[in-house]
């Protein structure tokens, strides 16, 4: 089984849940960006919920399938047809030898996701099967997909039937993505003013956003002494000052700016579903409350 890539989207890749065990080499934790909508994928065509799949932001392009194959489009809404006829979301598809799927430009959200039954049979790096373009190895031979790429898949554990009845939610979107975070490892290097500023303010996302970090415009987090330090561990979702930048998938290791908080892991799907202009709220919380908010989500 294969799937053909005719158009390629404006940054289509391969990802899966990430990379995990290596930062302390330098190496980027990469994976999907919206890890929620990746699990969706997965689950809708049967698949083990790390599998790879193809992440594909803000247009997705066409491709045509060389055998029957089940297939789930979650995530931004790309308005998907089938040889032209419009099909569902968040529901599993059988496609037909020949047959093509399309996505065009991003209704709603940024990131669309598709799974396809028995995954994406590229070679393991390091544990993973997800592309670092930065680093240029993984995935599809560590870059986004182009015009006649053709990926393998591998074998379905189920039939179209065992999982024709599936379904999830699409993601959700608002007027301003509110975001809950915990407080940064150097929030004490900010006065009450800045700390202020920063939760009570509302930020605009930039068009220098991509998947290493989400810049941000907006109020100033005032500091007392400046922001540089020695650098240390970025954990994903770590808001980094002076300007305003999220975190996210292919975020460096290290980083010598002072951090003022952390958005929550489960909010982050949220997060990254934003486009250029989009307007973020952060909601600061403590570690017990996101700790339990997490489990609830998990359950």
């Amino acid at each position: 089984m294969a799937v053909k890539i005719v158009l390629p989207g404006a940054v289509m890749t391969v990802q899966d849940g990430g990379r995990y065990g290596y930062q302390e080499t330098g190496i980027q934790v990469s994976g999907a960006m919206d890890q929620a909508s990746f699990k969706k994928a997965n689950y809708l065509v049967g698949n083990d919920e790390t599998e790879a799949v193809l992440e594909v932001t803000l247009f997705g392009g066409m491709l045509e399938f060389t055998e029957d194959t089940i297939v789930a489009v979650t995530g931004a809404d790309m308005g998907p047809m089938v040889d032209e006829e419009p099909v569902e979301m968040n529901c599993p598809l059988l496609i037909q030898k020949g047959q093509t799927l399309t996505l065009g430009t991003a209704r709603q959200g940024c990131r669309t996701y598709l799974a396809f039954a028995g995954g994406i049979d590229v070679p393991l790096v390091m544990g993973s099967r997800s592309t670092n373009l930065k680093c240029a190895f993984g995935g599809y031979g560590g870059r986004a997909l182009k015009s006649g790429d053709v990926l393998k898949l591998g074998k379905p554990k189920w039939s179209f039937d065992r999982v024709k009845k599936r379904r999830t939610k699409g993601i959700e979107e608002g007027k301003i993505i509110e975001v809950r975070a915990v407080p940064g490892p150097q929030q004490e290097y900010f006065t009450e003013a800045g700390e202020k500023a920063f939760y009570n303010g509302i930020y605009t996302i930039t068009d220098q956003s991509d998947r290493m970090g989400y810049r941000l415009k907006g109020p100033l987090a005032e500091s007392k002494n400046g922001t540089d330090i020695i650098s240390d561990a970025i954990p994903l979702g770590a808001v980094q000052i002076p300007q305003p930048i999220v975190l996210l998938a292919d975020r460096q290791t290290t980083g010598g700016y002072a951090k003022i908080a952390v958005v929550c892991s489960f909010d982050i799907p949220k997060l990254v579903q934003g486009r250029p202009g989009d307007k973020v709220r952060f909601l600061k919380t403590d570690v017990k409350t996101a700790q339990k908010l997490y489990r609830k989500q998990e359950r």
